[in-house]
């Protein structure tokens, strides 16, 4: 199998260098960044535009407006009528939706190519001449409203979590609900959308990323005919954030629901994300997330608190890359029903502190290099992921040329490597530890 796997690389590797040859990009007079992935194994386009705009972009007072104006923009412009676009979609064979994050709101479309031109028809269209009434307004945001309530009011996790990242975050809008707080959500309003609409939704905030069965030069001459006209925002700033301060002490939270059935352990480190240029760290952390929890059986944490001493039913490790400002390095630790929450942090807290002492078994490391390896180049053949995988990075302060290295840094990662990154990032001042009881469930101490 491992044979295998080694010639599948040889050829992956070609495979690579192809996909960085078929990746085109050029910006047209307004200000609007065009890249092109090109896949003519079959002929369907996935056609995405994206904003840098998302939720940690917004004014203070306003929490969810970025994604309200995300359900929005399937509403009237100058020349649809509301729901026109996801109509026409469907009637072609394709289909369409749109997500918002904390850096960013994108919206896609996957058809059949020649029907590319429709698409960007369409879009430009909305990123422009949307039409609002206060009927929409009030119908939509109850919407809103019922989202939150059933993915996260109605889920003690969520709530657990919400509550996780205000308390990571002391200045940084991360700290902010995408979906937005019930209390701001409910008093959304026209001109709060109008505002983020105008102030965002323009070709020269936005990166259009086609991939399939296209050239450069098709997608040129579609871009020019539909994009093209729409003028750029003349005083479009950068982005400008809060900025976090310094972590000087460690936060603890215990968030008590009647719901809850099975308690858990959560904890998140502030955490850097990729920069431009300089990604080696992020990379370095993808391997201790995979490393202390990546493989129940493997894994560190796994192996120690799941199989040789089983006090876990789960215990993982995470980390998010991707993000335009400091991110999130979380561990988690679901204990068996005669684990104590207490014992279960205690154990956590010991065998990271082993980990630290003894460092990472090299056949494990190995391991998991060639696994990445592996899942690289899997990624390579979905054209939806490889679109995703630059719009958000690119709307996350990366660079085409970052995307395409990232591989090749992550293969040069080494144990030491990690190891730095690990006692760098395990520092108490930088942690929330949090504990996810049910109703007069265990007290921390």
């Amino acid at each position: 199998m491992r044979f295998l796997l080694a010639a599948f690389f040889a050829i992956g590797l070609g495979a690579s260098a192809v996909a960085k040859d078929g990746v085109t990009d050029f910006t047209l007079d307004n200000g609007l960044q065009v890249v092109v992935i090109e896949d003519h194994r079959a002929p369907v386009v996935v056609h995405m535009l994206w904003y840098r705009a998302g939720a940690a972009d917004e004014e203070p007072g306003v929490s969810g407006i970025a994604h309200f104006l995300e359900h929005l923009l399937f509403k009237a412009t100058d020349n649809m009528e509301a729901g026109e676009l996801s109509r026409v979609v469907a009637e072609n064979g394709g289909s369409d939706n749109a997500f918002t994050s904390q850096d960013y709101t994108a919206y896609f479309q996957r058809v059949a190519a020649d029907r590319l031109g429709l698409m960007m028809q369409m879009e430009a269209d909305r990123m422009r001449n949307l039409r609002l009434t206060e009927d929409d307004i009030a119908t939509e945001r109850n919407v809103i409203l019922e989202e939150r309530a059933q993915r996260t009011d109605s889920n003690p996790s969520s709530l657990f979590h919400e509550q996780m990242n205000a308390a990571a975050f002391l200045n940084h809008p991360y700290g902010t609900p995408i979906i937005g707080w019930r209390h701001e959500a409910a008093q959304l309003s026209r001109a709060d959308a109008l505002a983020f609409y105008k102030r965002f939704y323009a070709p020269n905030n936005a990166i259009l990323i086609v991939a399939g069965d296209v050239t450069p030069d098709e997608v040129r001459t579609l871009a020019q005919e539909h994009y093209g006209p729409l003028k750029p925002t003349p005083d479009l700033t950068e982005r400008e954030r809060l900025t976090e301060p310094p972590h000087l002490a460690e936060r603890r939270l215990r968030f008590e629901d009647p719901r809850v059935s099975q308690p858990y352990v959560y904890r998140q480190y502030l955490a850097p994300e990729r920069d431009t240029g300089a990604q080696e760290q992020a990379a370095a952390l993808v391997y201790l997330a995979d490393i202390l929890g990546g493989n129940g059986a493997t894994s560190v944490l796994g192996r120690a608190l799941q199989f040789e001493n089983p006090i876990a039913v789960y215990a993982g490790a995470g980390y998010g890359s991707v993000m335009l400002d400091d991110t999130e390095f979380s561990l988690v630790v679901y204990p068996t029903p005669d684990t104590t929450l207490a014992e279960a942090e205690a154990a956590l807290d010991r065998e990271i502190a082993k980990f630290l002492e003894t460092g990472i078994d090299p056949e494990q490391f190995e391991r998991i290099k060639f696994q990445i390896r592996a899942d690289q180049i899997y990624a390579q053949d979905n054209a939806m992921a490889r679109a995703q995988r630059y719009g958000r990075a690119l709307t996350s302060g990366l660079t085409i040329e970052d995307v395409q290295a990232w591989p090749d840094v992550l293969q040069a990662v080494t144990r030491e490597q990690v190891m730095e990154a690990a006692r760098d990032l395990f520092d108490d001042r930088r942690s929330v530890t949090g504990w996810l009881v049910p109703e007069g469930g265990e007290e921390m101490k």
